[in-house]
């Protein structure tokens, strides 16, 4: 079972909340990737709400998702399992300390076609 510190972290990064899955199972119906996942749409969006997110942070399968959001478009009730995979995947990163930006990097990053709102989304993401 996760600590409750994993799984509002989870929460905060996807906005997604999984306890409005009725689990109609379309998210994976749609998916391109089904085959080859561990953990399908809608089985991963169930072991987040049961807070089975060790077992997710371990599963090679989080990587095997497209991000193609074709399991978001088919959801009806606005879950969201592609936003739930990628807060996972970056919970990862961050467990291994691999996702840091110092506010001193910035200024070698700037490039003039680059928005700033990238940087500033970037630097939101990263700081944790």
């Amino acid at each position: 079972m996760a600590d409750k510190y994993l799984m509002d972290t989870i929460a905060s990064i996807s906005g997604v909340n999984p306890r409005k899955c009725m689990k109609c199972g379309k998210c994976s119906g749609s998916c391109p990737a089904y085959d080859e996942m561990e953990y399908h749409p809608h089985q991963f969006v169930s072991m987040v709400e049961n807070g089975r997110i060790d077992e997710l942070m371990n599963s090679k399968g989080i990587y095997m998702c497209l991000s193609c959001f074709a399991c978001v478009e088919r959801c009806p009730r606005n879950v969201e399992p592609a936003k739930l995979i990628e807060a996972v995947r970056l919970a990862v990163i961050r467990q291994q300390g691999q996702n840091h930006l110092a506010p001193e990097q910035i200024p070698g990053m700037l490039n003039e076609d680059l928005p700033q709102q990238a940087i500033t989304s970037a630097f939101r993401k990263y700081k944790r």
